[in-house]
């Protein structure tokens, strides 16, 4: 409901400290304002890293006569706003390489293994390897040896599908132990799908384990 105080415009805008432009003032749709909406939105979804500076440039490009400013309001009208960066540690891809995340969802989901090098006090090399369930975050196994092969990690896994279950996915990285035809065609004949990490993107479910007091002398 409305009402009407008899007080002239020019005495409320005196009132409120505002210009009388500013009350009288309507905002004015461009003819092409759905057009470059679409536009916009079309380019962002294409270049999903590309801020609103980025696209105004792209559109100007494709014969769009407008400022950034434009570009901008319709930016922030539409909620558009550009993605965290993920970083490198935490990237975990399909084999395929593509950027699908492959997520567990579930015990026995998604299983970890890796190789985890240390010394003893005597300087010598050992190797670990540990075998974990990423949904649990369940420590499986840990194989510890000077020299580990892929026919240990099939000693421990035929161990491990026994005592825990068959998992649907195993990841690793692209070590040659992994990678083995014999053990490549163990897990395919159990219907167990390999993930092997991209290089440059670490298995970052593995524990560094470091037991170089255990082996004190």
């Amino acid at each position: 409901m409305q009402q009407k105080f008899g007080i002239s415009q020019r005495r409320v805008c005196e009132v409120l400290e505002i210009h009388r432009s500013v009350l009288r003032y309507c905002s004015k749709q461009e003819d092409d304002e759905e057009a470059l909406r679409a536009a916009i939105i079309r380019l962002t979804t294409r270049y999903g890293r590309y801020g609103y500076r980025r696209i105004h440039a792209l559109l100007k490009i494709e014969g769009w006569h407008i400022n950034h400013k434009r570009v901008e309001r319709i930016w922030r009208e539409e909620g558009l706003k550009v993605p965290q960066r993920q970083s490198k540690k935490g990237r975990l891809y399909l084999n395929d390489g593509s950027c699908l995340r492959l997520k567990p969802c579930w015990p026995n989901h998604v299983w970890s293994y890796d190789f985890v090098a240390e010394r003893l006090a005597n300087g010598k090399k050992i190797r670990l390897l540990t075998v974990i369930d990423e949904y649990t975050r369940k420590c499986l196994a840990i194989r510890v040896g000077y020299h580990l092969t892929s026919n240990d990690i099939l000693d421990i896994l035929s161990d491990l599908f026994i005592q825990e279950g068959i998992p649907e996915h195993i990841r690793s990285d692209n070590g040659s132990e992994f990678k083995a035809q014999i053990l490549k065609e163990w897990l395919k004949s159990l219907n167990v799908k390999t993930a092997y990490i991209e290089p440059g993107s670490p298995v970052i479910t593995s524990y560094s384990i470091h037991y170089t007091k255990l082996y004190e002398k």
